[in-house]
């Protein structure tokens, strides 16, 4: 619900229950008084005494239409007299305090009784006459001569139950009052809890996140208005967290990159250094090894090159800055420019470069076609390194195979090197990770596969090694068709 429905439900509810309360009790009072005590506050006694009143007000109103003169004519004097006895009531017409008429004999005290009654503040009060209470309502009238004439209508009136009436008035009045001052403060504090409660929920996250605790949730809870600021500050919270969490990888593979070139560049640079010393002390003293040391010097900072190039390319893909560039591929082809661009290399190695295709039809995937490349060329280089001359009593051998299943299209690069022990293999695709423990034997930065598994995850496909002992070593890539 949202804030303002509840705001309009909030405030009728605080009006429809007090009067919901007050007419049950106002029910309760009449049956209690009509059943239990003689006092008669029954829709009739009622609708009896407002047939009075409303006759009494019809007189006045007759009596005020006609000229105040008249009130001197019998016959004026006849027809008020005859509508007052259909309620049993009386009539005095006074000039100037002198009686003109009265309907039964009345005594000089009653009637001035009647007068002062009528005369009262309120103009309109009761007087005993008898043993019987009237009602006394005057109408004054101006006559000529600055003579003034007045006309005091009696009516019989029941006192108890006109004082019985007034105490249910009151009664009525207070249960009400105090019914709805007792739902105003119950719903009040209902609809500020409503507020209240998601408020300090939401002080407390802020207190906690900015004391640097990011993982503290903020659950969606109150009214729609209210859910929605949770959501948003929610999303503010995991996205505040994101990109502390960027920054922090991006801090870790700052100090990871500047500790891995110290390691890894060592050896080459060290090598560099030996080589010009050499030159500089005089030990290449022939023009052949002068040419061989700088060969060498060139050789390794090529090697430092590539290093260094790697590191900052996994460096990008692994805070996602490298944007891929994909088109719709024909995967076959792909891999058939891919092994004619790299074959004549592998045959001046020794090694056999092959296309194995198993597809029963030719397939369209979306690839970014040169950082792809980039993974197959990684991997092809991979193996060359780990394919040693000296354990292959058979010539060297690379296949790369397409298949597929119903969902995907599989790529194997098989190769009869060396093989990766069982307990490396689940790390071959770390960064800096080499199953030879000697880091100087084997040429590259150590970060091939990390880089090719970042760009075939960039992809939404995965990758991942089967290792065939001393008959090699396969690695798999599955894309989706």
């Amino acid at each position: 619900m949202d804030l303002k429905r509840r705001l309009i439900v909030t405030n009728a509810t605080t009006v429809i229950i007090p009067l919901i309360v007050t007419v049950v009790f106002a029910m309760a009072f009449l049956f209690i008084s009509n059943n239990l005590s003689n006092h008669d506050l029954s829709l009739e006694n009622y609708q009896k005494q407002s047939k009075v009143k409303l006759e009494l007000l019809n007189i006045e109103q007759s009596i005020l239409r006609q000229t105040p003169e008249a009130i001197e004519s019998p016959e004026f004097q006849k027809n008020i007299q005859d509508r007052l006895s259909t309620i049993n009531g009386d009539v005095i017409i006074l000039k100037d305090e002198q009686v003109l008429f009265t309907s039964h004999n009345i005594s000089k005290i009653d009637i001035a009784k009647s007068l002062d009654a009528g005369n009262s503040k309120w103009g309109n009060s009761t007087v005993k006459i008898g043993n019987v209470p009237y009602s006394v309502q005057a109408v004054k009238l101006s006559l000529a001569g600055r003579s003034t004439g007045t006309v005091l209508m009696l009516a019989p009136v029941d006192l108890a139950s006109a004082s019985d009436m007034t105490h249910f008035l009151i009664f009525v009045a207070i249960i009400f009052i105090l019914f709805f001052v007792l739902t105003n403060v119950l719903v009040s504090y209902q609809f500020a809890h409503r507020i209240l409660s998601p408020l300090n929920h939401l002080k407390k996250a802020a207190t906690e996140i900015s004391g640097g605790n990011l993982d503290f949730p903020i659950v969606e809870e109150g009214d729609q208005e209210l859910q929605e600021l949770c959501r948003d500050l929610e999303l503010m919270r995991l996205k505040l967290k994101d990109s502390i969490h960027t920054q922090l990888k991006f801090e870790e593979n700052r100090k990871m990159l500047i500790s891995s070139i110290s390691h890894d560049l060592k050896t080459p640079v060290t090598s560099i250094k030996g080589y010009v010393e050499g030159i500089m002390d005089g030990v290449a003293n022939t023009p052949e090894k002068q040419e061989r040391y700088l060969k060498t010097i060139y050789t390794k900072a090529q090697l430092v090159d590539e290093m260094i190039e790697d590191l900052l390319l996994y460096a990008k893909l692994d805070l996602n800055q490298l944007p891929f560039d994909f088109e719709r591929t024909d995967i076959s082809e792909y891999l058939y420019e891919f092994v004619r661009e790299n074959e004549p290399e592998c045959t001046k190695n020794g090694i056999q470069l092959t296309l194995q295709k198993e597809l029963s039809q030719p397939y369209t995937i979306q690839l970014d076609r040169a950082r792809f490349r980039r993974v197959l060329m990684n991997i092809l280089d991979n193996s060359r390194k780990y394919m040693t001359k000296e354990d292959r009593e058979q010539a060297g051998l690379i296949q790369i195979s397409l298949r597929e299943t119903p969902s995907s299209v599989i790529l194997e690069l098989r190769d009869n090197g060396i093989g990766i022990p069982e307990k490396d293999l689940s790390h071959i695709f770390d960064r800096f990770y080499r199953s030879d423990t000697s880091r100087g034997e084997i040429k590259g930065s150590g970060l091939g596969l990390a880089i090719a598994k970042q760009i075939v995850e960039g992809h939404n496909g995965r990758i991942w090694a089967l290792s065939h002992a001393q008959e090699g070593t396969s690695i798999l890539i599955s894309l989706s068709k």
